[in-house]
């Protein structure tokens, strides 16, 4: 220690310290009125909580009470007309007061002194409510919803909605739920929409999506959270903040002008700011916009009613933190995204999450801003600068997560080391993340697919078993929506077992075959899957088909059937049971004893009989029938317990379908790819299911319902996308939730097209043989028209060269089949898997003595990488003179032609012998000439090209709207002249077909 000169202060010096004392008397008093003053300070803070100010609470009235909330109106007695109207809404674990915390410089000082009308909703705490801890989402949406109403009624103006963090979700959600009714502009403050872009930080969706499912589902519902855990847990977040937060307030707890400015805020972050979250509310946010992220792909659920922001078309301004750890700006900027319809406009500012609405930033830019906006909106000023419209990506090098705040702070001091430590975080925080979303897919395959493999004959596996298990483990779980409804497994299950009750009364007994004729709709599953839990068989028909002929070709004799089909099926003459369209709807034909209404059946009145036990079915016995083809084609195919679940299995595997995935069932459930890809695959992933109606629709309602319902996937037969491309209800580069396209048949240039205008949504084409278990699926979608390779678990494949013209299999000389090259056509086999009876058209000693196969119906072609290909069916290859021609190939050449709307090719007979023609129909607004067609036939060997190629107005479809070369071949021969071209095997061109040339191949016809 050494001494200066100066008698008032020593110096002190030490290593690496050097202090001065001031020891004047003046100092000395400083010192102890310091002293007092923060003793005095202190005091006050333990013994009332902080320190007496005199900034007072604006002044309001509560104009509304309700269960749910109260309603404030802010400066009551400013009763000037014509200003424009505020509503803004907090989130549930803050205070209503907190859009008053800064009193003058809050928000509804500062938007009252700008003329502007200010009115709050406040929840309350859900420990002093009645019913709080009960309180769902809904139920505060709902909420919001009737505050608009009031808000509108009382003042004759709409509402600028305002909401901070998830209050700004509620004002998203509600006016999507009132369809913008009443609803000016939304402005919203750090509210995620977009949360698997922006987990709060930086977290991997994956592993928090699974934790936040198992929390709702089994923790949140018993376990509410209270207001110490609510301030605690915020408190957490950012402990370096807390804690200095509070060493600076102790620092100068002897200043108490310094301390008082901000003391009401403090307070209210520090105790009085917190209300609880009651379980229910946590659990619904957790389920839904979490674990299913449904804010942004649509389709969550306000009381069983299916919502979309796609509904919003009021402009949106969104307020992004760029520091936000809660709100990461990637999740706010999901609004623009999740709502195509609307303008979305942003201003980011450089705050955290309570920053954007409280605090110094609040006062000098988000309320002025706010306020111009509202001008602006009003017609009475200009957008501010600093608000634009918002940009899905925007690169930001704002710090992310706890970790990378530190790294951020320290490149201020060293820039070039920060840039390579945040290169290398990025890149180890997107591999970590890929490997957990590539264990995720994973984990939910390897059960499906062990489930598949432990499937004997004698094992009990039906469709009525798979959904009673979905209510067992999850009653709540939506399972399907129709018709803007949304069915949960429970109800779902009372559903079917009423059903059953109805069924058992009327004389239905295990093992019958009933025919099912409906409609998709809610009903149609109930019976399938009724039947299917007492074990009776159901004969899937088609509305409108050839029932006389299915009847006699199924052995079917009584029907079960909705009011729209009811007269058809009543014409039969079979007994016919009647179901859906509820209890009061009035029937078309009196019913009776051969037309039974089972809508008016008491299922509590039915006595159970004491052979009935639910979910019999075994995996060998026959669950289902299908009947295919029109006219002679007609046939039926059988499907068992155990074909259901392996393509159900498969598909769930192949499309990775879980519980965040809502599949569109465009495919009616008597066609294969409904029954087998569509119901089976998202029952067996766990999906929800929206039925959609009959595909005579309108284009605009799948658009809204895709929306809607927060569709995924959509299902496909054949030609079903064909009317929704051509009317454009997505056109290139709109915003939709959709991922995938599965389904099978559909044409390679149509699928082109809805790659491009669907992009970035792929197509999964599945093929499912009706014999055997062959399940093969494109699952990379890279090789269009390929119809993929086997699905793992599903039967063991083969291709055997085959003669279609003698239909018979070629063998060497040990007597074994020949298996086929690299891309020769042969005949598709698939590995029996039970070694059951194979007396029905089964083959053994095929490639081994005592092996057993399956034959398909289909002509395939295996490329070098193992890809399978469709060539054609057994018996619609063309016998021409020159040999056998394939059909598929020709379909998929004239498909890739831009102008070609759809396309038949098949085996035209002639008094010259048979020729391979072709009929295609023109897109409305193209032309297509012969050249065109040259040019594409190119791709095949000459031998395989169509010897004609003709345009017609219009193709006919079947009910499963794949194109009837059938009724192309009934509207006659082709006719000559500049719209039919003939192949000229010695130019190698398509010429036109002259009368002479016509004259010469038909004849005199």
């Amino acid at each position: 220690m050494s001494t200066s000169g100066c008698v008032r202060c020593v110096t002190f010096s030490r290593v690496g310290q050097v202090g001065t004392v001031d020891i004047s008397p003046k100092g000395v008093v400083g010192s102890m009125q310091r002293l007092l003053a923060t003793a005095q300070n202190g005091l006050e803070v333990i013994r009332f909580g902080g320190l007496a100010h005199d900034v007072e609470s604006s002044p309001f009235e509560v104009v509304e009470r309700r269960r749910m909330y109260r309603l404030r109106h802010y400066f009551p007695d400013d009763t000037s007309a014509g200003r424009p109207v505020a509503l803004l809404v907090p989130p549930l674990m803050v205070n209503a007061d907190i859009w008053d915390v800064n009193a003058a410089g809050g928000a509804v000082g500062i938007l009252h002194a700008s003329g502007i009308d200010c009115w709050v909703i406040d929840f309350g705490s859900p420990a002093t409510e009645e019913g709080g801890w009960e309180r769902d989402l809904a139920d505060h949406v709902l909420a919001v919803n009737s505050a608009i109403d009031t808000v509108c009624e009382a003042t004759g103006a709409q509402v600028h909605l305002m909401g901070y963090s998830q209050g700004g979700m509620f004002a998203y959600q509600t006016t999507a739920y009132r369809y913008g009714k009443g609803v000016a502009s939304i402005v919203t403050f750090g509210s995620p929409v977009d949360i698997v872009a922006g987990m709060p930080f930086g977290l991997p969706y994956g592993v928090v999506s699974e934790v936040a499912d198992f929390l709702a589902d089994h923790v949140m519902h018993r376990l509410p959270i209270t207001e110490s855990m609510v301030r605690i847990g915020f408190q957490m977040l950012d402990p370096v903040k807390t804690a200095k937060s509070r060493i600076d307030f102790l620092l100068q707890l002897h200043d108490r002008e310094a301390l008082l400015p901000k003391e009401r805020q403090r307070r209210f972050l520090n105790n009085d700011g917190w209300v609880g979250y009651s379980g229910p509310a946590v659990a619904d946010l957790l389920k839904q916009f979490v674990a299913h992220n449904r804010l942004m792909l649509g389709g969550f659920v306000i009381r069983d009613h299916p919502v979309s922001l796609a509904e919003l078309k009021c402009p949106i301004l969104a307020f992004v933190g760029e520091v936000d750890d809660i709100g990461q700006p990637a999740a706010v900027r999901g609004i623009v995204r999740a709502a195509p319809n609307a303008e979305v406009y942003e201003a980011s500012l450089v705050a955290g999450h309570f920053g954007l609405v409280a605090g110094s930033i609040a006062t000098n830019h988000t309320w002025p801003m706010v306020r111009e906006w509202i001008e602006w909106m009003e017609g009475n000023g200009t957008l501010p600068e600093q608000i634009v419209p918002m940009q899905e990506h925007v690169p930001s090098n704002a710090p992310r997560t706890a970790a990378t705040r530190v790294v951020h702070t320290a490149a201020t001091l060293a820039e070039a080391g920060a840039g390579v430590g945040k290169a290398l975080e990025g890149l180890a925080s997107n591999t970590i993340r890929g490997s957990v979303e590539m264990a995720g897919e994973a984990a939910r395959a390897l059960p499906r697919l062990t489930r598949l493999g432990m499937i004997q004959p004698h094992t009990r596996i039906s469709l009525g078993k798979l959904l009673n298990e979905h209510a067992k483990r999850a009653p709540q779980k939506d399972l399907f929506l129709f018709d803007d409804r949304v069915h949960t497994n429970a109800a779902v299950e009372v559903r079917i077992d009423n059903v059953v009750r109805g069924l058992i009364s009327v004389g239905i007994r295990p093992a019958n075959r009933v025919g099912v004729v409906m409609e998709t709709r809610p009903s149609a599953l109930a019976v399938v899957a009724a039947l299917s839990r007492l074990g009776a068989v159901a004969v899937l028909l088609a509305p409108g088909a050839e029932l006389d002929r299915a009847m006699e070709l199924t052995g079917v004799q009584t029907l079960i059937t909705d009011p729209e089909n009811l007269r058809t099926a009543a014409a039969t003459g079979a007994r016919v049971l009647v179901l859906g369209g509820g209890d009061t709807r009035q029937l078309m034909v009196p019913t009776g004893d051969r037309v039974i209404d089972l809508e008016q059946i008491d299922p509590s009145r039915v006595r159970v009989p004491a052979w009935f036990r639910p979910n019999p079915g075994l995996a060998r016995e026959l669950a289902f029938i299908l009947v295919i083809g029109t006219g002679d084609r007609l046939e039926a195919k059988y499907i068992t317990n155990h074909r259901w679940a392996l393509s159900a299995f498969g598909t769930a595997s192949a499309a990775d379908l879980d519980r965040r995935d809502t599949v569109y069932c465009l495919a009616p459930l008597h066609h294969s790819s409904g029954l087998l890809v569509s119901l089976g695959g998202a029952i067996a992933g766990g999906s929800r299911i929206a039925l959609a109606r009959p595909m005579d629709m309108e284009p605009g309602r799948f658009a809204e319902e895709v929306h809607r319902y927060g569709v995924t996937v959509v299902t496909y037969t054949w030609t079903m996308l064909r009317d929704l491309l051509d009317a454009q209800v997505f056109p290139a580069g709109h915003n939709h939730p959709i991922r995938l396209f599965i389904g099978s048949g559909m044409p390679a240039g149509l699928w082109r097209r809805t790659v491009e205008q669907f992009a970035p949504a792929r197509v999964l084409e599945f093929y499912a043989s009706i014999d055997g278990d062959v399940v093969l699926a494109n699952v990379p979608g890279a090789k269009i028209g390929s119809k993929g390779r086997p699905v793992p678990g599903t039967a063991h494949v083969e291709l055997v060269a085959y003669d279609p013209v003698t239909e018979q299999i070629h063998v060497g000389d040990d007597g074994f089949a020949r298996r086929c090259a690299d891309n020769e056509p042969g005949l598709l086999l698939g590995k029996s898997v039970d070694g059951g009876d194979l007396s029905d058209g089964g083959l053994r000693g095929v490639f081994r003595a005592g092996d057993a196969w399956w034959p398909t119906e289909n002509l395939f072609r295996r490329d070098s990488d193992g890809d399978y290909w469709l060539v054609d069916r057994r018996d619609t290859v063309i016998r021409t003179a020159r040999g056998p021609v394939f059909t598929q190939p020709i379909v998929d050449v004239l498909n890739d032609i831009t102008p070609v709307d759809m396309e038949v090719a098949y085996g035209l007979k002639t008094p010259s012998g048979i020729l391979a023609a072709a009929a295609l129909s023109v897109r409305k607004g193209f032309k297509i000439e012969p050249g065109d067609v040259t040019e594409a036939m190119r791709a095949l060997a000459r031998d395989q090209r169509p010897d004609l190629v003709y345009v017609v107005d219009e193709i006919p479809r079947s009910t499963s709207f794949r194109p009837s070369a059938t009724a192309v071949q009934a509207a006659g021969l082709p006719k000559a002249g500049p719209n039919t071209w003939i192949y000229n095997r010695e130019t190698d061109v398509y010429e036109v077909l002259t009368d002479a040339a016509a004259a010469g191949l038909f004849g005199g016809n």
